[in-house]
This record gives structure tokens, C-alpha cells and sequence, in this order.
């Protein structure tokens, strides 16, 4: 039914037919056109049986991970929820319809996780109260997602795809991370989208009760490891966390807890796709990246002999061989054009790329030799300065081949600690750190240029893994905050890791007490696996059956082209006695638990290799400080004294701050903490609160004692009096001085330098001021004033003496004590 509507506006008034959903706009010469779509049984956006729902159930102890679909955003390619508790996740996945643009070299994938402050019941604490940029935990998670999905894409997909992690709602127990990956991979799997999942993941922890599956935010607290494992039956596809020096065995033993962990996961997500997965779309492939095999094998002729002489010269360094290669390329190009006069320059570089990679990985798979004449289980050589420039608290330059990165250690006091938004806290994040690692990557590192901002993406992923290396031997109850910068000079591959063993020698030249050095490998894996296109599930029997990944080899310490060529990138940091951190990358569609397992016991051994050579350099952390390093005391300031060490608004003590550079801190009550940068800043403002608080001996007081004192000044509220000269004078409020209310203490014929009776009452537990009442004191026996030495004086005026029986007012003491603190 159609209606039309002459008005040149876009506003419609509701039509008022009944069953009426939704409204398609159209416009024709003119005239707007209302079309009204009656709702029917067969709407696909009404049908309540378009939305499923599976329960994943791990075992007794773990909370179940229920995913569903069909109920929100439906209009993407795909979409779905992952719940685990009171956890929420939603992921969606959509790609373009537009053909991919030709000669990408890379699968266009782009993830974003996001937080949302209405997920935990907050609002945004910045100034205009919505979301910004991403924070670091996002951009992390987004990094571990995106590592997670994309080596399940086919290598001939390349069209621009998008995964959206939105966090729906939070309970601050369940881990979000683990759900995102979840909800990524199941709305993939219902997509048109080529993929071939699914893959599942699980955190896995292990306390002093044993391994804890998708272990709960308290649990973690406790916990020895903190490790993501996402796989695809038998196959890891990434791994990522962190331990408090886990024995070697023990970690093996938790990928292989944490790839069976997740077999249920995967089989529920089929069932999922089964009952309501799209048909996936065709891979559309431009023409250009069309390589015929006559054509590869043409390239292979005219540029094997060559390239293998490049690949097999170990004289070549980085920039050498590069510049050799792309000779070659050159060469090759001009070749191939002239017998292929059609083919586009697009398709005959990636025609060589693709041969050049074939060849170096046939090289090192069938022949075992490494581009740089190593073995295959070879370090590079390895030398480590420390102690590099002298105002630095803490420095070290480590190389490695033509990997060099320098680390800078900086104390600073504990309140420049760096404060982590409130949502990263309530999921798993730290309120506060104390211990920072800042990683850069600067374009001549690799002879480049470019632009040098915010840290990237790439920078925050490499920094925190080195972070999460190191954190656990430092000591938990460190008075200063540690910033640890590592900035890459020369890159050749493993600069992370490398940031891991100059990070672990500039701490130790600081001084930091750490409880064992140190250091970190990055583990290469080259196998016979030549690509997969299918769009089917490759983790079903038949494809398990096709031997592609039966050949493996393990390098050790990769450099730049090795990772590039090769199939995995694994990164282990640790000590002699465990492991610290952990970072696999696949690039096939999974890798065999058994490979992950020999390559942490090759990671092992370079490990302990690379510890002996830096126990050449530095075998501990030093003994003492270097001479400009800070230093922090805490003093002791009595109770009587704490207005006078603080001062008005806090004025001697921003004083203090401007004249010696130190930072104070209140610990409790009479406890100050002192930062100072240097030992003679820290001397210097000793004197100067020592010169402040300097007095003698002041007496002491007896409670509920009568006390002469002498006017010093006259107020609209009271008078100021002194019991000794080397006590402050203290305010009697107008309500101390007689039990009649008065406005003026000249109501009474007081005057400067009156000596009168008080009692004392202690002293404010805020203030630290004297608490002092005259009208509660009579003339009896028990109440003849004494001076300070504690002998009886005869009171000079009997005028206004009341009777010490009727005891203290106490309301008229708390009047007094607040306007003593709206005097001061």
C-alpha cells in the first residue's frame, strides 16, 4: 500500500493504519513516497526463532559461557553475545561488498574493543562525561583479538573487514576479555564472512589449590598465572599472559589444560552455525592477484639461482641483503615484463614476493640453514653496557646482533604513581602502578622516517609485554614509583625482548632489589604449510589428515626477515627458575600443542644463556644507590606539633617542595613520608624542619589540671592565652570563659597581659591545639591553680570562679573547638 505526501518536508505525521512497523522513505520528482510494510510471520527482524542461545559448561567450579545470537544488531554481517556471570559481551562482524583493491599484500582487518562506562553503572570521569579515544587496556585486548581471528582468514581474502567488542555490562568479577574472544569468533562464524573457525578461549590460572579455568577476578588476585589461550581443536592459535616465575612444567602443563578447556567451546559454537550460520560469500580475488602457476614457475627460473645465493650469504647484514634482494625483484621484473607484455606490475611483484618467500622457507625447512649463518638453536652475539650516563638514576644499552635498545630507569615518589581509569579497574585492571615500562620505536631504528608521536598501537602491545616480564621480580612494597623507558636504536628483530634483558640490567644498576634477573627469546617456527582457502571448518578430520603442518623447525632468536618469512613469533621472558611473561603469534590456522611445547624448552635454554652472559656485565642489583639517586624517610612529627609542620593551608610544606624539590606525604596522624631527589635535598630539608620545629622541651601537661595563663590578645570570640613560653598561645572561646553568654571578652574586664586560671583538656586529635576551659573551674581545695613547674599559686581575683562539681561543658567545648579551627 502507498500513500503520497506533497508537503516538501521530511516530517510525516504516524499513519494510522493498525500493524504498521516499519516506514521506507522514498523520493520521486518531488513527491515523497511512504511505502508501509505490514508485519507478517515470514519477517526475518520479528521471527523469534532467528535467535539461538548455547550453554558452554567447562566443569563444577567455572562459570558457564552462555553465547547467543539474533536478538541485537542484526543488520551486521554477523552478531553475537557472549555472557559469562553477570559479564556481557557483544561482538559484531561486517565486511565490505566492495571488491578488495589489488596487490594488498595483508588481510585488511581491523578490531576495536571498547568499555563502556554505563556497563559498570558509571559515568565517564573526563569533562565532557562520554567516551574518548581508547585507554590502554582496550588497546590491548583490541591487539589480542585481532591476533586471536586473523590467522583463520584465508590467505586469498582480502577484503576490508571490521570486528567491533562492545561491553554491554560488567560485574566486576567475570573477565570480559575471555568473553569478547568468544563472542568474536561465534559472530564470524555466523557471518557471510570466509572464515575458518571457530576458535575458543580460556584464561587459565593456577593458585595453591591447582589450575583455575576462566579463574574470577579475586582468584587472579591470587594467582601465579594469568594465561589466554585461544585454539582450535587440537592447534594453538595464540597464547598471551603473564606468571609469577611458574616453573617450565607447570606452564606446558597449562596449554595443555587450556586447548582441551576449550574443545566444548568449539563444539557448541558449531552447533550455533549449524542451526543458524549464513552461507558463506564467495572470495572475490582482483585480477591482478590472479598469479598463474606458468607464470610463478617462469619467475622461479629466472631469479632461484640468484636468490638463493642472497638467502645463503651470511656476510649480508640487514640492509645489504634488502638492497640485494630488491636488485634481484628489478632485474626479475624487467625480465618477466618482457615476455609477459600483459601482466600488470602489481601481479609480477607479488608473483616474486610470493617466490622469495617459497624460497627462503625451503631453505631453512628442507636444508636447515639460517640467512645469517647460524644454527638453528643460535643466539645472536650479545654484549650489555650499564652505568651509562651518570645523572641517570639507572641505565643499560643491550645488543643484540643488529638489535640495540636503550633502557633508562627513574625513581619518583609514590604519588606519581599512574592511576588507571576506574572501568580498566573493575575489569582486572590495577587501581594504581607504581612500576611503568614505556617502549619506543622510533623511525630510524630502521633507517627510516616518519613521524614521532603518541605511542601506537604496536608500542603499547610491546610495551606492556615486557612490562608484564618484569613487574613480578620486582619487590611489592617498593617506596618509589619506577618509570622504565626502552627506546629501540637499532632494529633487527626481538627489540621486545630485548627491552626485557637491557630493562632487567638498567633496574639492577638502580639498585632495585629485584629478586632474580631477567630476560627473553623470541622462538620461529617454519613448517610445510602451504595455505588453505577454504571457506570450511579446517579443524574437521579430513583436513587434520593432509599432513601440511607434519614438518616443523624452531629457530631461536629471530631476526627482522625470519619472522616475516616464518609461521610463528613466539616470545618468552623468564628467569632461570620459570617463566614471567608470554606472547605467541600464529600465522597458520593453528599450530600443534606439541610445538608450542618444544619451543618453550628451547626458549628454556636461550634464556639461561642469555642470563649467564648478562651476570657478566651484572651479576646482581647494586648494593647502594648511585649518589644522585632519590631517597625517601618517613618522620615522625608529634601530635602537637602538626599544625606548625603543615602550616596554614599546607604553606610550609609547599615551601619546603619549592626550596628542595621534596614531596610530602601523609602516611598517618604524627607519620609524614619524605621523597627527596638527591641525599643533600633530603639533608637540606631536614635542617630546615628541624630550625622550623625547633624548641625546647615542652612541659607536659596534666589532663583536667588547673593552669595559669597570661592574656596575650583580645578576640570578638575570645582571648588567645599561654600556659608556658614554649607553648603556643592558645584561643579560650568567649563559651569557656563564664557561664554567662556573652559577645565580647571585655564584658568581663579581661586584658593583654591578665594572668587567669584555666583547665586543661588535652589537645584537639585533628589540630593538635589546646582544649582550655575557664568557667568550669571553682574555688575549692582541688582547684588552686599552679604555674607550669607544678606548685600552687594563690588566684589573684576571685571574680567568676564556678564550682568544679558541675564538671565541663562538653557542648560548649565542641563550640569552642570549632571556632578555634574557623579562626585558624
Amino acid at each position: 500500500m502507498w500513500r503520497a505526501c506533497t508537503s516538501p518536508q521530511w516530517h510525516l505525521r504516524p499513519c494510522c493504519y493498525h500493524k504498521t512497523k516499519h516506514f521506507l522513505f522514498k523520493r520521486f520528482q518531488g513527491v515523497v513516497v511512504l511505502q508501509i510494510a505490514r508485519l507478517s510471520n515470514n519477517n526475518p527482524w520479528t521471527d523469534s526463532n532467528s535467535a539461538g542461545k548455547v550453554v558452554v559448561n567447562l566443569d563444577e567450579n567455572t562459570e558457564p559461557i552462555r553465547i547467543s545470537c539474533g536478538q541485537f544488531a542484526r543488520m551486521a554481517s554477523g552478531s553475537a553475545v557472549a555472557e559469562i556471570g553477570d559479564t556481557a559481551v557483544m561482538a559484531t562482524a561486517v565486511s565490505k561488498s566492495s571488491p578488495p583493491t589489488a596487490g594488498q599484500g595483508f588481510m585488511p582487518l581491523s578490531v576495536d574493543y571498547r568499555q563502556k562506562a554505563a556497563a559498570a553503572g558509571r559515568i565517564p570521569t573526563n569533562y565532557l562525561r562520554r567516551e574518548l579515544g581508547p585507554t590502554e587496556k582496550e588497546t590491548l585486548a583490541s591487539r589480542m583479538i585481532d591476533r586471536s581471528l586473523r590467522p583463520l582468514f584465508p590467505r586469498s581474502f582480502k577484503t576490508e573487514t571490521q570486528i567491533m567488542c562492545n561491553l554491554m555490562s560488567v560485574d566486576g568479577q567475570h573477565d570480559p576479555e575471555i568473553a569478547s574472544l568468544n563472542a568474536a569468533s561465534a559472530a564470524l562464524l555466523l557471518s557471510d564472512i570466509p572464515w575458518n573457525g571457530p576458535m575458543g578461549a580460556v584464561r587459565i590460572g593456577y593458585t595453591n589449590k591447582g589450575f583455575v579455568v576462566n579463574p574470577t577476578r579475586k582468584q587472579l588476585m591470587s594467582s601465579r598465572l594469568n594465561l589466554i589461550v585461544a585454539a582450535v581443536e587440537n592447534k594453538v592459535v595464540m597464547l598471551d599472559g603473564s606468571a609469577d616465575v611458574l616453573p617450565y612444567g607447570l606452564f606446558k602443563n597449562a596449554v595443555h589444560l587450556g586447548v582441551e578447556k576449550v574443545r566444548p567451546i568449539l563444539a557448541e559454537l558449531r552447533t550455533l552455525q549449524k542451526n543458524f550460520g549464513k552461507k558463506k560469500k564467495p572470495i572475490v580475488i582482483p585480477s591482478e592477484d590472479i598469479i598463474p602457476q606458468e607464470m610463478r614457475d617462469t619467475l622461479k627460473v629466472i631469479a632461484e639461482q640468484k636468490l638463493h645465493g642472497i638467502f645463503t650469504d651470511s656476510s649480508h647484514n640487514k640492509f645489504s641483503r634488502d638492497k640485494a634482494v630488491n636488485d634481484v625483484r628489478y632485474q626479475t621484473v624487467r625480465a618477466m615484463q618482457d615476455i609477459y607484455k600483459e601482466a600488470s606490475p602489481v601481479t609480477l611483484h607479488e608473483t616474486f614476493n610470493q617466490v622469495c618467500k617459497d624460497i627462503f622457507r625451503n631453505i631453512v625447512l628442507e636444508q636447515n640453514i639460517r640467512c645469517d649463518g647460524r644454527q638453528l638453536s643460535d643466539m645472536r652475539p650479545v654484549s650489555c653496557q650499564v652505568d651509562l650516563f651518570k645523572p641517570l638514576h639507572g641505565s643499560a644499552l643491550f645488543q643484540r646482533g643488529q638489535t640495540q635498545v636503550l633502557c633508562t630507569v627513574t625513581f619518583d615518589s609514590l604519588e606519581s604513581a599512574a592511576k588507571v581509569d576506574p572501568i580498566s579497574v573493575l575489569t582486572g585492571g590495577l587501581a594504581e602502578k607504581n612500576f611503568m615500562l614505556h617502549y619506543e620505536f622510533p623511525p630510524y631504528a630502521t633507517n627510516e622516517t616518519g613521524k614521532q608521536g603518541v605511542a601506537n598501537r604496536r608500542e603499547l602491545g610491546h610495551g606492556a609485554l615486557a612490562e608484564k616480564a618484569l613487574r613480578t621480580v620486582l619487590p611489592e612494597d617498593y617506596p618509589f614509583t619506577i618509570r622504565l623507558t626502552s627506546e629501540v636504536l637499532e632494529s633487527n628483530g626481538s627489540s621486545s625482548m630485548a627491552t626485557v634483558c637491557g630493562g632487567s640490567l638498567a633496574l639492577m644498576d638502580a639498585g632495585v632489589p629485584i629478586s632474580e634477573p631477567a630476560a627473553g627469546v623470541a622462538i620461529g617456527v617454519f613448517t610445510n604449510y602451504k595455505g588453505d582457502d577454504a571457506s570450511s571448518d579446517l579443524n574437521e578430520d579430513s583436513k587434520e589428515q593432509t599432513g601440511q603442518d607434519e614438518k616443523h623447525c624452531l629457530l631461536t632468536d629471530l631476526v627482522g626477515i625470519e619472522d616475516y618469512m616464518g609461521d610463528m613469533d613466539f616470545k618468552m621472558a623468564g628467569t632461570k627458575f620459570g617463566v614471567t611473561a608470554i606472547q605467541a603469534d600464529v600465522k597458520t590456522p593453528g599450530l600443534p600443542t606439541d610445538v608450542m611445547i618444544e619451543a618453550t624448552d628451547e626458549a628454556q635454554v636461550a634464556i639461561k644463556k642469555l642470563l649467564d652472559i648478562m651476570a657478566e656485565t651484572l651479576p646482581t642489583y647494586r648494593s647502594q644507590k648511585k649518589e644522585n639517586a632519590p631517597v625517601t624517610e618517613k618522620l615522625e612529627i608529634p601530635l602537637s606539633k602538626r599544625a606548625k609542620f603543615v602550616g596554614p593551608g599546607g604553606y610550609n610544606i609547599k615551601k619546603l617542595r619549592s626550596e628542595t624539590g621534596i614531596t610530602v606525604s601523609s602516611v598517618d596522624e604524627t607519620t609524614f613520608q619524605l621523597f627527596a631527589p638527591n641525599k643533600d635535598a633530603m639533608e637540606e630539608t631536614k635542617e630546615m624542619i628541624d630550625k622550623q620545629l625547633k624548641s625546647s622541651k615542652e612541659p607536659d601537661l596534666e589532663f583536667s589540671a588547673v593552669y595559669t595563663a597570661k592574656i596575650v590578645e583580645v578576640r570578638n570570640n575570645g582571648v588567645l592565652v599561654q600556659i608556658h613560653p614554649m607553648l603556643e598561645p592558645a584561643l579560650l572561646h568567649n563559651s569557656q570563659l563564664t557561664k554567662r553568654k556573652i559577645q565580647h571578652p571585655s564584658v568581663l574586664g579581661l586584658e593583654v597581659g591578665q594572668e587567669i586560671s584555666v583547665k586543661y583538656f588535652g589537645r584537639d586529635p585533628v589540630s593538635g591545639k589546646m582544649r582550655l576551659s575557664r568557667k568550669v573551674i571553682y574555688s575549692t581545695p582541688s582547684s588552686v591553680p599552679r604555674d607550669i613547674s607544678g606548685s600552687s599559686k594563690e588566684q589573684a581575683s576571685s571574680e567568676e570562679q564556678p564550682n568544679f562539681a558541675n564538671g565541663l561543658d562538653t557542648d560548649n567545648v565542641e563550640d569552642q573547638i570549632s571556632d578555634e579551627k574557623m579562626d585558624s
